[in-house]
């Protein structure tokens, strides 16, 4: 029954790679029917009048790979290019070890160990938001031990080294008494 299915729904298939396949191609394809694994070429033309022996799967290659997807990239860039923060463990010059420059830039290391963070989202849409939320926004809170251990491996020990600021706001929190990490 399912069979039966398929076979009627092949020369649709066949219709639909007939579009996929460019006009200006003027070589040849070959089309393989995996049920009576035969194989024969036909031109672009005249893939929408080819009627198989009942396959029960078709496979059509022709030439070179024309994409869809190939023709579209460069009117889309955004969408395919992903954002990239890898850890480069060993540099071209020296094989050294390089800090992720985004966690220095958005996160603050305390001499203990904790790094610092904004909340999301405290310089978005802030016209909608109220007094009391932009409020807690502002406020900086600590990365948990999870995150605190990922950004300890992002970064070198050059930003982990303790720092003394005249006036420094987070003097009080740069050690931790009574507490177990």
């Amino acid at each position: 029954m399912a069979a039966a299915a398929v076979t009627r729904r092949i020369p649709g298939v066949l219709s639909f790679v007939r579009s996929l396949v460019p006009v200006a191609y003027n070589s040849s394809c070959s089309i393989r029917s995996f049920t009576g694994l035969s194989m024969f070429h036909v031109n672009p033309g005249q893939i929408s009048t080819i009627s198989a022996r009942k396959p029960l799967f078709v496979n059509v290659s022709c030439g070179p790979a024309v994409s869809i997807l190939n023709s579209v990239t460069p009117l889309l860039p955004s969408i395919l290019h992903q954002q990239k923060r890898t850890l480069i463990k060993f540099s071209l010059r020296k094989g050294k070890r390089k800090t992720v420059k985004a966690v220095v830039d958005r996160f603050l290391r305390l001499h203990s160990g904790l790094w610092l963070r904004r909340r999301a989202g405290y310089k978005k849409r802030l016209w909608k938001k109220s007094a009391r939320r932009k409020k807690r926004l502002r406020e900086q809170v600590f990365c948990n031990k999870t995150q605190c251990k990922l950004l300890d491996k992002m970064t070198t020990s050059f930003w982990k080294r303790r720092n003394w600021y005249a006036n420094d706001p987070f003097q009080k929190y740069h050690d931790r008494t009574n507490l177990k990490l």
